[in-house]
């Protein structure tokens, strides 16, 4: 098998896009029962968007809108269709989740926060609760619904293929079956860290509420950064205790957004992993 390096994805409509430093690799499984898949080369980016920190957030935006165009050709896929979302049509949708997220994320707990104390330590804790509580309930909600519990099969399966491939076992649907459907470097657990991190930023600041507030929309790409450090420090020193210990709660966490695949959606995770595989060993 090839040299190992970091994969990482995300479940889509009916199948699951993988990702590695240099390009992306989506399969689905069509009305017809047949897979089909797309593979696309990233651009690398410039050396000032990949130091430690600034690299944090540039990637969560990458992330997005990789897997905004994801979700939006694997959902055309299932309606018999090959469309490409304009640049209008994306800016738009990152725009409304940007501020989604902010409303019920940043602004929401912040002021639920402020009915019960107006400042402090106290203040930042439990705000910060909330807004962890928050996030699990919407979770927990949204795992309600039927599409969204597929969704998560395959975000199950992507997870059990990827700990597969990065063991070095042969990607077969036997092996891959044994494996975890909980990975340290789910986007799941990155925005757990997320959480964590803004109470102990956002304890810092001081002043009027409406300086608290703004200070929390601003300093999203400071927290972002840090936490994707704190991530990637922990996937590499995943068997220390310390790793361990920061890792478990996103883990946990990832029993919401996961679960078990049945073989047909394994085999979608293989062809989507083994494209980006096959690609790259002819780069």
């Amino acid at each position: 098998m090839n040299k190992i390096e970091a994969i990482g994805g995300q479940a889509v409509i009916e199948g699951v896009m993988m990702k590695s430093a240099d390009r992306v690799a989506i399969a689905v499984r069509l009305p017809n029962k047949k897979i089909k898949t797309k593979v696309e080369r990233l651009r690398k980016l410039r050396r000032f968007w990949r130091l430690p920190v600034i690299r944090g957030f540039v990637q969560l935006i990458l992330i997005l809108i990789i897997g905004i165009k994801a979700l939006s050709w694997s959902a055309d896929q299932q309606l018999g269709k090959d469309e490409k979302i304009g640049a209008g049509g994306l800016t738009l949708t990152l725009a409304l989740s940007f501020c989604f997220a902010v409303l019920l994320f940043v602004v929401c707990p912040f002021f639920i926060a402020k009915l019960i104390i107006e400042k402090g330590i106290l203040f930042n804790l439990i705000d910060g609760i909330i807004r962890i509580a928050m996030f699990i309930a919407y979770i927990a909600i949204i795992s309600q619904i039927k599409d969204i519990k597929t969704l998560f099969r395959y975000h199950g399966a992507e997870h059990k293929t990827v700990n597969c491939y990065e063991a070095k076992k042969r990607l077969t649907i036997k092996n891959i079956k044994k494996f975890s459907t909980l990975h340290p470097r789910c986007g799941t657990a990155f925005l757990l860290i997320v959480f964590i991190v803004s109470i102990l930023i956002f304890s810092l600041i001081r002043g009027a509420w409406q300086i608290r507030l703004i200070s929390r929309i601003i300093l999203i790409p400071l927290v972002a950064g840090i936490s994707y450090e704190i991530l990637k420090i922990t996937d590499r020193y995943r068997n220390s205790a310390a790793a361990k210990i920061i890792s478990a709660p996103g883990l946990a966490l990832q029993k919401l957004t996961t679960a078990e695949p049945d073989e047909k959606q394994i085999e979608v995770a293989v062809c989507a992993l083994k494209n980006i595989i096959k690609n790259r060993s002819k780069s």
